[in-house]
């Protein structure tokens, strides 16, 4: 299982990006899966998740109203709209994925079964 995130970049405060994470090896539509962050010397921190079945995503308080997380069962992809972005909001940006999490181990990256290796996101003031 290969999970490959893309779409990081620099922006200014106020700006936006798309991530998407592409899966291959895994039957997608029934893996849950979720986007993750890490700041320079923090731990990582969920940003939201996508349950497989259900297509209404969970959003962690600091990104809800902002992040809108997607999800193309035909592409093995998912995608992480980001507006509104802040300075807070730079990290690198993980997605995982497992089919057999359950939903109260899937707050922690470290649950999931695979995980990519991050897309830089970069907010300047």
């Amino acid at each position: 299982v290969q999970l490959q995130a893309s779409g990081g970049g620099s922006v200014q405060a106020g700006g936006s990006l798309r991530l998407s994470c592409a899966a291959s090896g895994l039957t997608f539509s029934s893996a849950t899966v979720g986007w993750f962050r890490q700041a320079p010397g923090r731990d990582y921190e969920f940003v939201a998740r996508s349950k497989r079945y259900d297509s209404n995503p969970y959003y962690a308080d600091s990104v809800k109203g902002r992040f809108t997380m997607s999800r193309d069962n035909a592409k093995s992809t998912v995608y992480l709209q980001m507006n509104s972005l802040k300075p807070g909001d730079t990290a690198v940006y993980y997605c995982a994925a497992d089919s057999h999490i359950i939903l109260s181990s899937s707050w922690k990256i470290s649950n999931y079964a695979y995980k990519g290796q991050g897309t830089q996101v970069t907010v300047s003031s």
